[in-house]
This record gives structure tokens, sequence and C-alpha cells, in this order.
């Protein structure tokens, strides 16, 4: 027994181990393991329990063929995808975590093996046998070996989607052998780990009870790849259509860029952004004809390792949450592959939020990690422990729907929400302790007048002023805490210019954001625009006059679509001083700002007198689905991540595509 030492990777000296030839029992529980080092040896191992470490992998445990019972709970990284990953490693295992997997295992090693086999075989017949010239160089074995593995792991499914990164896993290592008998190539007995690829999750989160019971039930979604004819291209307000690019097929799938159904990279230079995936994974009942999910809200999960806290710059990933309909999805927007979907049947959600947790997971010790809190129609707040695949808790937060959520910047327990109650609610939502136990509790209600649609908290005070665009204007709360008052009116009603030249209070603010420290967009109190105004000039007219409603100090327009149609959102990416909105037509719209900022930051920075046309727009490209071809799209919001590499676009026809700047 080495258990509860204190035990790091590191410590596990080979030299030491390989010398105990004939230990049967090992128990290395409550330490702080995140892998096993290879030649550990220990041929004669029978039982181990490694539970309560940070384990992130399992592949390691295959030098250990005798094994036949295997322990390693509360390891929080560690999926059902590892689980799979352990029954087909190891031959001999009859117990996993206490559990008889006998059949189970044989199934896997088996009927799922044979299955894989077969895929494999036939995609590379159909797609990839004839590429390969009689006579060829090592170089073109390379490169085809290259493109096939990565067509493979993408195209070949089997089994529920739970299990896709297990099927992957299988799919990369029968693939090899595939090769190394056909082509005569070495097979890599050793290959570099795979990046973390965790499973999807279809479970209904209505208690931490229901979500932990629910587990052991695997739910089959699917996204689906729609085919597509990209015309995308850079346009001022009144150009033509450009040429369309490549039609590709379902059945063309199977080369390095067909994995996700789409052309090459075409030589248009004009293009700053070019389409990688579109997916239809929110559908109701996991339908292929539900076009008609709404998706309102995405956001990138940050990096758990640079805290929620840091810089956005370097603390986002490639991963975003997006939400519509019953579900919440997690993609890879590199990818394509969704890596998890939560579902509760009974709800739509409307938005989606991260915060990054320093939770307790054992011997008191702590560790970052990113929990997700999703709400919607019901007016509850779901928490989503996304490493462990589990829902630990909802807030009943209001008896109307929620709008949105958002959390504070700086603290990370803090979460707002805007429902149709009319009120926006502050609540601090605890820490769960190793047990997911947690307390959420009530800091603040701040009423409105009307429905509040979008939540901004001040850059430089966000622990102070918290702005919120509502059903009938712009108005700002102060939300300090040590202020006695539990329940708060306003302290601004912002007034914009109207179309008729005056000025109105009373107006629908469905978009807003900041585009620095000081810079607010807004929309909609004129049609065909988008605003830009001053937080702090507008704040301090009000300072100086000591009343509630305030002239917006507005700095420039953006000339957008003329629509009348309400909640088609705008986002912002600061690092880029940029500005996205989509339209009615499903275009994107998007505005790179940055030569304007710099006179807007002076204390007296002169209004851009004419609106800013955009600087380029992303036309939606014609998607068929079933043959037909999908009209009527609404761009009900984009966002792009900190670093303004990937675009996300949420639509109204349950339609997810993603973009990346080329």
């Amino acid at each position: 027994s080495l258990s509860k030492l204190q035990l790091k990777t590191g410590d596990l000296d080979p030299r030491l181990f390989s010398r105990l030839r004939h230990l049967q029992k090992l128990d290395l529980s409550d330490n702080l393991l995140d892998k096993f080092p290879n030649s550990l040896t220990l041929p004669d191992l029978r039982v181990l329990n490694c539970s309560n470490n940070n384990l992130t992998d399992v592949t390691g445990l295959k030098q250990f063929p005798l094994l036949e019972e295997l322990t390693y709970e509360n390891n929080v990284y560690l999926t059902l995808n590892d689980d799979y990953k352990v029954m087909f490693l190891l031959q001999n295992l009859r117990l996993l975590n206490g559990k008889d997997i006998t059949k189970l295992a044989n199934h896997v090693r088996r009927v799922n093996s044979r299955k894989l086999t077969s895929k494999v075989t036939a995609h590379w017949e159909k797609f990839f046998r004839d590429q390969l010239p009689e006579k060829h160089t090592a170089e073109q074995v390379k490169s085809l070996r290259k493109e096939f593995l990565q067509s493979v792991q993408t195209n070949v499914v089997y089994g529920p989607s739970s299990l896709s990164e297990f099927t992957r896993w299988r799919v990369k290592m029968i693939a090899e052998e595939f090769l190394a008998y056909s082509l005569g190539l070495e097979l890599n007995t050793d290959p570099e780990p795979e990046e973390k690829m965790d499973e999807n999750e279809e479970e209904s989160t209505e208690s931490p009870r229901e979500a932990a019971e629910d587990m052991s039930q695997v739910g089959v979604f699917f996204s689906y790849i729609i085919n597509v004819t990209v015309r995308s291209s850079k346009r001022k307000r009144n150009n033509s259509k450009a040429g369309a690019g490549n039609k590709r097929s379902k059945s063309q799938a199977g080369s390095r860029e067909g994995a996700a159904g789409y052309p090459r990279k075409s030589s248009r230079e004009d293009v700053s952004a070019e389409p990688l995936h579109f997916l239809q994974c929110h559908s109701k009942g996991n339908s292929r004809e539900d076009f008609k999910t709404q998706l309102w809200s995405c956001v990138f999960e940050p990096l758990p390792d640079w805290g929620a806290r840091k810089d956005p710059i370097v603390s986002s990933s490639r991963t975003v949450a997006t939400c519509g309909g019953e579900s919440v999805c997690l993609i890879d927007c590199e990818t394509g592959t969704v890596l998890k979907k939560y579902k509760v049947a009974t709800e739509e959600f409307f938005s989606v939020a991260w915060t990054t947790l320093p939770m307790v997971i054992s011997d008191s010790r702590k560790k970052s990690h990113n929990i997700l809190a999703a709400a919607g129609r019901r007016g509850i707040v779901k928490l989503i422990h996304v490493a462990s695949d589990f829902c630990y808790g909802e807030i009943k937060a209001h008896k109307k729907p929620i709008a949105m959520v958002c959390f504070s910047p700086t603290q990370e327990t803090h979460l707002f929400t805007a429902s149709y109650d009319k009120r926006i609610a502050l609540w601090d939502i605890g820490i769960p302790d190793c047990d997911y136990n947690f307390k959420a509790s009530q800091l603040l209600v701040l009423e409105t007048v009307s429905v509040p649609l979008r939540l901004a908290l001040v850059p430089t005070c966000p622990d102070q002023y918290l702005l919120a665009g509502c059903e009938g204007g712009c108005f700002a709360w102060n939300i300090k805490l040590d202020k006695d008052k539990k329940s708060r009116p306003f302290e601004a009603l912002f007034q914009f210019p109207d179309e008729d030249g005056g000025v109105t209070t009373s107006h629908r603010v469905d978009g807003l954001a900041f585009l620095n420290d000081d810079v607010i967009v807004s929309k909609s109190s004129k049609r065909g625009c988008i605003t830009l105004w001053s937080w702090s000039r507008s704040f301090d007219m009000r300072a100086k006059g000591c009343q509630r409603t305030v002239a917006a100090v507005v700095l420039a327009e953006l000339e957008w679509s003329k629509t009348d149609l309400a909640y088609l959102t705008l986002s912002t990416c600061p690092a880029k001083a940029s500005v996205f909105c989509g339209d009615e037509k499903g275009s994107v719209w998007i505005y790179h700002l940055s030569s304007y900022t710099t006179a807007w930051s002076s204390p007296k920075g002169k209004r851009s007198d004419k609106r800013i046309p955009p600087t380029q727009i992303l036309k939606w490209p014609e998607l068929q689905a079933n043959g037909e071809h999908l009209s009527e799209i609404l761009i009900n919001n984009v966002v792009s991540d900190p670093t303004f590499t990937y675009l996300v676009v949420l639509t109204s026809v349950n339609i997810t595509a993603i973009w990346k700047k080329s």
C-alpha cells in the first residue's frame, strides 16, 4: 500500500518498481498521479487501486497484462471512453470499479473490433485504394498514410456518440495495423497521445441524483453534416454574387477536407474567412428533419489552467458551448467534433456562460475546473461540471424564462440572471465540495421596467456597474455589494437619437456589448444601424445633472440591415476592435474599427458623421438538406474567439456554422 503519500507520477521510479516482479496487489489511491510512467513492468500485478488521483490517461495500464481488478474512481478527468479503453487493453480484466465487466469487455474486444475493422477496410477500399500509384515514393506513402488516418478517424462512426473518443482511438489503432499489413509500413506501436475528446452526454440533468443514475444509460445523438455549395464574398453594399465553389456530396467525404464536407480553400484572395463546418447538433429527438430549432447563445471555453480571470487572449480554447432547443453542445471548432451534449427534454435553452472555480477534489486540495451555467425557458440555471460530465446542481432563479446569464469577470462565483419576470438577479453559486454539495444565495435583485435581454458589465468597474439592454430601453444599475439595499431600481436610462431626428428612451435594445473599456456597441434605436457610444462621457453627464435619464454620447453609427426583425444580437472582439452582427438573410456583417478607436478615446473625440460601412459581409452559403434548398435563415448570434481565429454563427434553422479566419 502506497496510499495517501502525496505521490506524483515522477515518484514512481521504474528502476525500483521493475524489481517487484512478484507483486500482485498495489494500492496507489489518494495520491497526485496524472498518469502511469512506462516501464514500471510489474509482470504479475493482478489488483490495482488508483482511486482519488488526477489521472488523465489510462493507456499506460497496458503494461500490466495480467490485471484482473482495477479501481480508479474519483479521477475526474477519466470518462466512459477510458472504461472502454481499459476493457480492450487488459484482456484479463474482470472487475472495473467494483463491477463485473466480463460480458461487456468481451463485446468490446470482439464484436466492436470486428465491426470497426470492417468499416476501416471499407473506407480504404472506397476512397483511398486507387490513390497510390503502382510506382510510388516513400513521400507519397507517408502523405497518403497521414490523409487516410485523419479521414478514417473523422468518418468511421460506430455505436453511441458518447463513445466517440474511444471509437476514434480504436479506429486509429486498427487503421495503423491495416496499413502495416496492406502497404508493408512499419507499425507505430506507441503512437503519440491524442488530444482529449470527451464524450457526448445526453442525460436529462434534472438533479445530481438523477444525473448520476442516468450516467449508466448511454444516449445516442447525431451531428449531421449538410451538403453545401459555398458562395462567400467580401462585398460592399451593392456588389454582385461571387462565383460558386465546389459542391461536395456526402459520398465524396473521404478525403481530408471532405471529412467536413466542404471544398478546398479556393484562390479567392478577398475572402478573409472560410467556412469549416455546418452542424445540425441541436435537433429535437435527434431528428434529421429538424430545421426549426432556434439556436441562441454560444461562448468559448476558458482554459482552466489559466483561470477565467486571466488575459482572454491566451486563456480561451477552441471549444465553444452552444445552446438551443432542449440541448447544450460543446464543439471543437477546428475539427467540427461535438465533444459533449447535455439534454433536458422539457427545457428550451437561451443562454450559456462559463466560469472557472477552484474546486476541492480530495484531501482539501484545490484545482481549477470549468463550470458551465445554462438557462432558458424554465427559469432554472443548470450548473455543469464539464470535465466529469455531471450536472451537479440547479438554481431555481426565476418563475419566468431567463433571457441571459453571465458571470462576473472578477468574482468567479457571481452569476447574473436576466429574466422575463422583469428582474435581474445576482447569485453567489458557491464552490462545490468533493461530493458536489454547494450552497447558492441571492445577493441582489435589480428592478427593471421591461424585460431585460442583454447584459454587459462595465470593464473598468465590473463590481460596481451593470448595463442591460431591455425591451424598453438601455439601463444602468449600481451593483456594489457594500450597499444595504438588496433590491435596487436603475440609476440611469440612456436616450438615443431616433429615426425622426429626435431622441428616445423607449426602444428595444437587443444587442449590447463593450468594444473596449469605454466604447459600447448597441442596437436598435434606429433601423439600419448599430450605435457606438461612450460609457464614461454618458455617465459623467448623469453625475453633472443629477438625473436618471441621460443622453448617450454617440461616437458613430455602423451601417447594418434595415430589417425590423428583433433578437438578431451582436458581439465584439475587443482585442481586434471588431464588431459582428448577423442579419435576416443569413449574412454576417463584420466591422474592423481599430482605425477609429484612437479618435474615440480622446476626451473630446469627434463623432464620425457618416455611417461606417461593414469591412466585409460573409454571405451565407447555399445549403441543401434532403435535396431541398434551405432558405429564410436568420442569424441569431455571431461570436468569435478572443483572437478572432474562429467565428461561430448560430441560426434560426438549427444549424451551427463555424468559419475560420484564413
